[in-house]
């Protein structure tokens, strides 16, 4: 945190003395069937694959000539690191009989050959490179039958992908100025993953991210831990675009503040959660960055799966640095996974056992309502 965010301390430190908080124009009503229909869940799905969604991190293919694979809404995905140092993304499907032309998670290769019949593609352009015993056939014309192209851009680090194959869409556009600023101070193109899990979890996605950057219930649900280090029911929203961040004080900052004492944007006194557009966020540390994706399970609303990870600077990684990052993660497990999520496990099971009528998000909750108010102008109430 720095400077650039002052004026966000400034209006804090005023709310904690007033005990106020920032509010939006009015309450929000979300009706309980979006966090269980599976219609509704199906085009949640697919407005991902339509919007730039965030699939990894560039350290994961730093050299050129690695690749990873992962699956991404149940699209088999391959993503390299070109000899030019630019980012390519296949779909790994083999155009002859739809077999994947990679099964290692990670590596180097120079091509890719599928193990079903041994066609194999180019590394930098997906082209066909090789088709045995292609004198056999009618004609395989191999500019037509390269692997299936996705549009992958690389910034701040993070992979942005179109899961949809269209190539219309501007990086800059989509994060804005805002984000860009945001983000630029962590220098996240050079950090590394440190840390590095995932939670499949019988919850809709949408109530997981509710939790993740919910401002009202620190002090009720975690109350011996997380509840003493970040003030309750007081924060600032900045909505940049699609995006937004929720700026919160740490009770240091509300003991000086009360007190009439001066505060600044450092992290001592306050963290934000910046939030990207449908299902990422990004949590400042002094240590590291906190970088979430939620993704709705493939085939009922009611799952999820959950990838935090860790980014660290190389440079800033010794033996101290190390054991602050694990006890962050330790003070991040209790809350979430001994906490939040048990707690959301039971709002999802009442929501499928009474899904009718809607669920409140009061006018001090802006920063839950923001990802509910995007979902419906892009799908409807």
């Amino acid at each position: 945190m720095s400077l650039l965010n002052s004026d966000v301390a400034d209006l804090l430190a005023e709310h904690l003395k007033a005990g106020t908080t920032e509010m939006s124009p009015t309450d929000l009503r979300v009706p309980i069937a979006h966090f269980v229909s599976e219609e509704r869940a199906a085009k949640e799905r697919e407005l991902m694959t339509r919007l730039p969604v965030i699939i990894g991190h560039g350290s994961e293919i730093a050299e050129r000539g690695s690749f990873v694979t992962r699956e991404v809404l149940g699209i088999p995905l391959l993503v390299v690191r070109k000899s030019d140092g630019t980012v390519a993304g296949y779909l790994n499907i083999c155009r002859h009989r739809g077999g994947r032309v990679e099964d290692a998670p990670c590596g180097k290769q120079r091509y890719f050959t599928c193990h079903y019949h041994g066609w194999s593609y180019s590394r930098e352009d997906g082209g066909l490179r090789g088709v045995p015993y292609d004198d056999f056939y009618t004609h395989v014309e191999k500019d037509r039958h390269g692997l299936h192209t996705i549009r992958v851009e690389e910034r701040h680090g993070f992979l942005f992908a179109d899961l949809s194959g269209r190539q219309d869409w501007d990086i800059d556009d989509w994060l804005g100025p805002e984000v860009d600023a945001q983000l630029a101070p962590f220098g996240l193109d050079g950090a590394e993953i440190f840390l590095d899990r995932s939670f499949t979890l019988d919850i809709n996605w949408k109530i997981v991210l509710d939790g993740a950057i919910d401002v009202l219930h620190p002090k009720f649900l975690h109350p011996t831990g997380v509840g003493k280090l970040i003030e309750t029911n007081t924060s600032v929203w900045r909505q940049y675009g699609r995006h937004g961040q929720s700026f919160s004080p740490r009770t240091r900052m509300g003991d000086k503040a009360r007190a009439g004492e001066p505060v600044d944007a450092s992290f001592r006194y306050m963290g934000s959660n910046l939030f990207l557009y449908p299902n990422s966020m990004v949590i400042s540390t002094p240590d590291h960055v906190e970088f979430w994706t939620v993704w709705p399970d493939t085939e009922t609303a009611g799952r999820s799966t959950t990838h935090i990870r860790f980014l660290v600077r190389p440079e800033k990684r010794d033996e101290r640095i190390e054991r602050r990052i694990m006890r962050s993660w330790e003070i991040l497990e209790e809350a979430a996974v001994n906490e939040d999520w048990p707690m959301e496990l039971t709002i999802q099971q009442n929501a499928k056992a009474h899904p009718h009528g809607t669920f409140l998000y009061g006018r001090n909750e802006q920063s839950c309502q923001h990802l509910h108010r995007e979902l419906a102008a892009d799908l409807g109430n």
